[in-house]
């Protein structure tokens, strides 16, 4: 029988190394470049919603992301490309055959849409947007933001829940996960689906996935408010109140039984949540109290009924920010219509859809800036502009639109936290892919989290053996658009 002994050489230099790191170990921690340690919330399972404390002081409480399903044409609105408009009609110089998503591409096509110098800024902002260019001074833009995905729904997934693949939760669930909510009447994260319908991905943009159920978004909007919280006309309100007593009362033994059961205890705080949004959720959506001023800013009233829907929709999202809502995602466009029908997917006749889907936008998302600007609610309030990738500076052979382009497309921040009238990164001269200061997914939510004071690369769940993060293992904060 043969034994394998360590001789005393092989002992003595195993130990050294193992000494060796040991002590390197050491000098990267107190230089701080070791991880950090995770930081899992302690989440009351009784209390899910109860406000948490940030990581770091923030210098934002809550997020509205306006989210333009389809992918808006970012040469059309906010990249200013003088090139673009000098050779167009001719080929994209070294792209010569090139293929995307739908096929080969053809020449080079200027913004359909003039551009032209906006507020004291100069930023050159074109006219399909005119009420939004009117805010340029407010807007803080990143022009080099990349996607890992040309198709929308992979894509989607990304600006949502930072990853392309189903199956993670959304940054509205990560961020009310981390920090719960100062509103216990309504829900910590809302989603404002388009009046039209659904994104693509439509709920995986506000689900939970494999964080605590609680923290999946609630999905209503100004024309089809929260279901079935009205109490049924064959209840009297006696009966009904009566009815909660005595279920709390049973709640309660249950839990004085099992005190260890989670599950439980959420539950019996999902339904207690829903009891208080039965007053809160009606009155939130009841705009017959704002003046008129303020609906005619939004554009409520507008002869266009999918403006007037989206308009009602940012004015949701400003009231549900005053009453404490921590995270609203508001959608500007839909899938159910087709290609380009109810949303900025422009591949074939980019003007002529383009036409209509502007107007639906700009004033109520405009007006929605203004607002919250009057009311002194950009303090706290960051306000987020995406899309899942940009458009293609050439035409699609043989079409009159823009093919996918995640290589190089516009976001833009405002409010809580951000510059004013900034530019960070660019594109090439003709806007087709990132060049100058190349930003990504991963940075843009790490940036949203450090804002709220959330440390992206600590703020962790554990799920099956692997400690997840909103940014995976990337991402960094892009500290030049910080105020």
């Amino acid at each position: 029988m043969q034994t394998h002994l360590l001789s005393r050489r092989d002992f003595l230099n195993r130990s050294v190394s193992g000494l060796g790191s040991i002590a390197l170990t050491s000098l990267l921690a107190q230089k701080g470049l070791l991880a950090n340690d995770p930081i899992r919330p302690l989440v009351d399972a009784a209390r899910p919603y109860a406000a948490r404390p940030p990581h770091f002081p923030p210098r934002a409480k809550n997020v509205i992301m306006v989210f333009c399903s389809g992918a808006i044409s970012h040469v059309d609105t906010f990249d200013h490309k003088p090139e673009l408009v000098k050779r167009n009609g001719m080929p994209m110089p070294g792209a010569e055959g090139l293929v995307t998503f739908q096929g080969q591409q053809g020449n080079l096509v200027r913004p359909l849409w003039e551009f032209k110098p906006r507020g004291q800024s100069g930023k050159m902002i074109s006219e399909l947007l005119p009420n939004i260019a009117e805010m340029a001074d407010d807007l803080c833009f990143i022009h080099s933001m990349t996607a890992k995905s040309n198709t929308h729904g992979p894509a989607e997934n990304q600006m949502s829940t930072g990853f392309i693949l189903d199956g993670f939760p959304g940054i509205g669930s990560w961020v009310t996960y981390a920090l719960g909510s100062e509103c216990d009447d309504m829900p910590a994260f809302v989603a404002i689906p388009d009046p039209r319908g659904v994104p693509q991905s439509g709920a995986r943009h506000w689900n939970s996935a494999f964080l605590p159920a609680v923290f999946q978004g609630t999905a209503f909007n100004a024309s089809k408010a929260i279901p079935n919280l009205a109490r049924p006309a064959g209840v009297s309100e006696a009966a009904d109140l009566g009815t909660r007593d005595l279920v709390n009362l049973l709640n309660r033994r249950q839990m004085e039984q099992h005190p260890a059961d989670s599950d439980l205890a959420a539950r019996i705080a999902s339904y207690e949540l829903a009891a208080r949004m039965q007053i809160a959720a009606s009155e939130v959506g009841n705009l017959a109290g704002e003046s008129k001023a303020t609906l005619d800013l939004y554009g409520v009233n507008d002869a266009n009924a999918n403006k007037a829907g989206f308009a009602k929709n940012c004015l949701l999202a400003r009231r549900l920010i005053e009453r404490g809502v921590r995270f609203v995602q508001l959608f500007n466009g839909a899938y159910a219509m087709g290609e380009g029908v109810g949303n900025w997917d422009g591949h074939k006749t980019i003007e002529k859809q383009y036409s209509v889907h502007g107007p639906i936008l700009d004033q109520p998302v405009a007006g929605l800036l203004r607002d919250l600007k009057a009311r002194g609610l950009m303090q706290d309030t960051l306000v987020a502009f995406v899309t899942e990738f940009g458009r293609m500076p050439t035409f699609q052979k043989g079409a009159n639109g823009r093919d996918h382009n995640p290589k190089g497309f516009t976001v833009w921040l405002a409010g809580a936290g951000v510059k004013k009238a900034f530019t960070h990164g660019a594109t090439d001269d003709f806007g087709y892919q990132a060049a100058e200061n190349v930003s990504t997914i991963y940075d843009l939510h790490a940036t949203i989290l450090h804002l709220l004071g959330i440390d992206h690369e600590r703020l962790s769940y554990y799920n099956n053996g692997i400690e997840r993060r909103l940014t995976d293992v990337h991402g960094r904060v892009i500290r030049q658009v910080l105020g």
